[in-house]
């Protein structure tokens, strides 16, 4: 990880943070897009407010994925993707349909369509209501979402079970839901696909080494980003004080006076302006604060 040292403290950067691949390439081809024609993002294109704000400088309108009309004959299907039923409702319209889903969320797809195909009750391990997590289960709506081993009670009795989980969710924490399924439906046969990105476990990993180094984390993204806060809370649960901010303007001075070691996240969304920003208000608030 790279060490910023200030008179006041270290600012320790995790190795893998920030934006992903898939993410990146979504806004790339948006961009290219929006540089020849006005177009709708179907959504958020990443869950980021300066992202949506630069994309909105660019020309592009927002809209719904679960609209039935846009602005423009261009909209663009997000990241985090959709349902086919969706992208064909939207072509058979008669818009031009830019997909900018993560190549990895489509392995999801294709992984529960597997599952599905062979006779397994499809289980999805993530947050109802999350954009990803929609997209899935509007292909294969009698799947089951679950994210905390209560709901497990949800779950039909039935011979074969089959789990994928939102690309994004932690993997120890589907390990042990996968784990907790197995041991309350012994009778069944238990099948898990495993679904979580490599960039989401990349990330998860690093936070572990950061938070070994940091007595305070901070995770940058938006607000409304999911892992974002996940990692926020997975660090709170490695021992560290954690925040959630969404960009330098939200850092207090409060949580700066009894450490020695900050550490710096992002989510998948984050752009790396935005942690650069972060780690440079800390380099100057530290002047600032006295030396313990």
């Amino acid at each position: 990880m790279k060490t910023i040292q200030t008179p006041r403290f270290q600012i320790l950067i995790a190795e893998y943070s920030g934006m992903c691949f898939g993410v990146r390439q979504a806004i790339e081809a948006s961009e290219s897009l929006l540089a020849r024609k006005p177009a709708t993002i179907l959504g958020e294109l990443a869950h980021n407010p300066v992202v949506q704000s630069r994309l909105s400088k660019q020309g592009a309108r927002e809209g719904q994925l679960e609209g039935t009309s846009a602005p423009t004959p261009d909209v663009i299907i997000t990241a985090h993707g959709a349902s086919n039923l969706d992208r064909t409702r939207w072509r058979e319209q008669g818009y031009r349909v830019l997909d900018t889903t993560c190549p990895l969320v489509h392995v999801a797809h294709r992984k529960l369509e597997r599952l599905v195909n062979e006779g397994y009750l499809a289980v999805i391990i993530g947050k109802k209501g999350h954009v990803e997590v929609r997209g899935l289960v509007g292909d294969f709506p009698d799947a089951t979402v679950i994210l905390s081993r209560e709901e497990i009670a949800k779950i039909p009795h039935v011979k074969k079970i089959g789990i994928i989980s939102q690309t994004t969710q932690p993997i120890d924490r589907v390990r042990a839901l996968v784990n907790e399924i197995r041991r309350q439906r012994p009778k069944s046969e238990v099948v898990h696909s495993d679904t979580v990105c490599q960039p989401t476990k990349d990330r998860q990993k690093a936070l572990d080494d950061l938070c070994q180094a940091s007595e305070l984390v901070l995770a940058i993204g938006g607000r409304n980003s999911n892992n974002t806060a996940q990692l926020a809370r997975t660090a709170r649960q490695h021992g560290c004080k954690a925040h959630h901010i969404e960009g330098p303007d939200d850092i207090r001075e409060e949580w700066l006076h009894e450490v020695v070691s900050i550490g710096l996240t992002a989510g998948t969304s984050t752009l790396e302006e935005s942690l650069q920003a972060v780690a440079l208000k800390l380099e100057n608030m530290a002047a600032l604060i006295p030396v313990l």
